[in-house]
């Protein structure tokens, strides 16, 4: 069975991706204290699943001149290979030489969209990328927006339009799919409160 035929798909550790949009400086000190904390805390969950399970990893930063860097405790994180992205378009899909840095295996057509802010760079992302033929799969507790009201409005939007509104721990069990996964433990630990 594909990836697409699929009733209510499931992420898939051998076609997924991450990526992880725009989580800059600048932009992280305009979004609410509370809900950023939770955000990079599940970000970086995604990120550490993502590297024991061998899923590939990408990052994008939006004029980083203006907006600075990836957040240190996510740029931290990043495995050496994710040399991000610096793009001044908000859909990464209209950046020059975005398209190089998703996994060239085609097998690898899930992406898992994480990062900032939701309705500007997040959704032009998604929208692109469900139009080049990727099953999209965002967590709501992985996305935000300065304004709240901006971030419900595109999970409205997107859940319209197929893309698939996720949490964070859904996809790291989902990319496991077995408890007695080798991996199981590293992974589980990693949501564990």
């Amino acid at each position: 069975m594909s990836i697409h035929q699929a009733q209510m798909p499931l992420c898939q550790r051998d076609f997924s991706q991450l990526l992880i949009i725009d989580a800059q400086e600048r932009l992280a000190a305009a979004m609410p204290r509370d809900e950023l904390e939770g955000v990079t805390a599940n970000i970086l969950r995604l990120v550490s699943a993502a590297k024991t399970l061998d899923i590939p990893v990408i990052a994008t930063q939006h004029n980083s001149r203006g907006l600075g860097s990836i957040i240190a405790p996510i740029r931290e994180a990043l495995p050496e290979a994710a040399e991000p992205t610096e793009k001044t378009a908000f859909s990464c899909c209209t950046a020059p030489g975005f398209e190089r840095n998703i996994s060239a295996s085609p097998e690898r057509r899930q992406l898992v969209v994480v990062g900032m802010e939701a309705h500007i760079c997040i959704v032009q992302t998604v929208s692109g990328l469900q139009r080049w033929g990727y099953q999209v799969f965002v967590p709501a507790d992985g996305i935000i927006s300065r304004h709240p009201a901006y971030k419900q409005n595109v999970l409205e939007r997107m859940r319209h339009c197929g893309i698939q509104v996720v949490c964070t721990e859904s996809v790291g069990f989902e990319w496991l799919g077995d408890s007695s996964d080798e991996q199981f433990r590293a992974v589980w630990s990693l949501f564990k409160e």
